[in-house]
């Protein structure tokens, strides 16, 4: 078969589901290529589930094969099709869903911590911010900007209008303070290193 363009992968959606249709396999590559990605980030963020998202864009992508030789060019995008043959392969599996007993539902699993460790957490949490609060005010500062609140050393030299090397000072310097401060206490906070 001639191929009307210079690269296929170039070509128009519509294009080159035409060309499919007329039995093109590398036309088919193409669509699959550009299309398949598309359909299952669509339909995982309906569903919030991969497997089902990836069994819908197969079926999905399977529709839009059988469909191809009946397409009429012109009369909507083939994109617009395929994300709404997408949605409604969806909204049936949602639906579905919300059909199932409650007897078959599993019982959700409970993250929180149980009182006692929660607790415990906030014990070490008002431990950890008494001791900061007595550290001298820039080794606080360095200390909370690197280790609570993430922020990079070049960052908090920046911040803090010092050299990289300042920060790494004042960071040691503050956690064997903490260290100090805080191992009177390891025991009764639960702390093993």
């Amino acid at each position: 078969m001639i191929m009307p363009f210079d690269d296929i992968n170039a070509a128009p959606t519509e294009a080159l589901l035409q060309l499919y249709a007329n039995g093109d396999p590398e036309a088919s590559r193409a669509l699959t290529r550009r299309l398949l990605p598309r359909v299952l980030s669509h339909a995982e963020r309906l569903l919030s589930n991969r497997a089902e998202a990836e069994d819908v864009a197969q079926e999905a992508m399977l529709r839009l094969w059988k469909i191809a030789p009946d397409w009429r060019t012109g009369e909507a995008k083939v994109t617009t099709w395929l994300y709404r043959v997408t949605g409604n392969l969806c909204t049936d599996r949602l639906r579905r869903r919300r059909g199932v007993g409650l007897d078959e539902v599993p019982e959700p699993e409970d993250d929180a911590l149980s009182p006692a460790d929660q607790m415990q957490e906030n014990a070490r949490a008002e431990a950890l911010q008494a001791a900061l609060a007595r550290l001298p005010e820039r080794q606080r500062q360095a200390v909370i900007l690197r280790h609570i609140e993430e922020v990079g050393n070049p960052e908090i030299a920046e911040i803090m209008n010092i050299s990289v090397e300042a920060v790494e000072s004042l960071i040691a310097r503050g956690k064997r303070a903490l260290t100090t401060d805080l191992a009177a206490q390891r025991d009764e906070l639960g702390i093993s290193e």
